[in-house]
């Protein structure tokens, strides 16, 4: 099989990862493929800040908390419950510990998907090195907290994309799900 191929169908969100830090040339190489997605008009309205300083990291698991769990309560019961056993494992139910969280942030016309296209690279280019991700749309409510909007240097109209979580997964990569069938109409 292909390998880019491969890489695709073997990306899995991770949530459990090892206490490893990622090394910081890898680290860049990751974050440097998301800069080499396609944007309109070749825009390229992305920026990346990366957390991963412990105190830093755990700001952020402990500020982003009550906003996780407003965020949960509208949440479908089913939903819920499918989150309350994991919620009760950790103490961090949107970062999960992850040694590296990285927001890519954006401003344009069309940044919505340019930046998109960028997470997507950055989580296939982590799993070409073994390193598991996970987009995790709560972890950017954080950036409500206006420590965190100074940290990340966030200017009027920027949106936070992710944030993506990087790390070794622990334990190895999840199984895939099933796939639903596919549904292709050739004209």
């Amino acid at each position: 099989m292909n390998k880019i191929i491969e890489n695709i169908r073997n990306r899995r969100s991770v949530r459990d990862f090892e206490a490893k830090q990622i090394d910081r040339k890898i680290l860049q190489e990751i974050i440097e493929a998301g800069a080499y997605a396609p944007s309109g008009a070749n825009s390229q309205p992305w920026r990346f800040v990366v957390a991963e300083s412990e105190p830093f990291r755990a700001k952020l698991a402990a500020m982003v908390l009550p906003y996780y769990k407003k965020w949960i309560k509208g949440m479908p019961e089913e939903f819920q419950k499918m989150r309350e056993e994991r919620d009760l494992t950790t103490p961090d139910p949107v970062y999960y510990g992850a040694p590296a969280v990285v927001f890519v942030i954006g401003k344009g016309m069309t940044s919505d998907f340019d930046c998109a296209m960028a997470c997507q690279n950055i989580m296939l280019a982590a799993r070409s090195h073994w390193i598991g991700s996970c987009w995790v749309y709560i972890g950017s409510l954080v950036t409500a907290e206006k420590e965190i909007k100074e940290a990340l240097e966030l200017k009027e109209g920027e949106k936070v994309y992710g944030p993506i979580l990087l790390g070794f997964p622990k334990g190895g990569f999840p199984a895939a799900p099933d796939r639903k069938p596919l549904n292709v109409k050739y004209l």
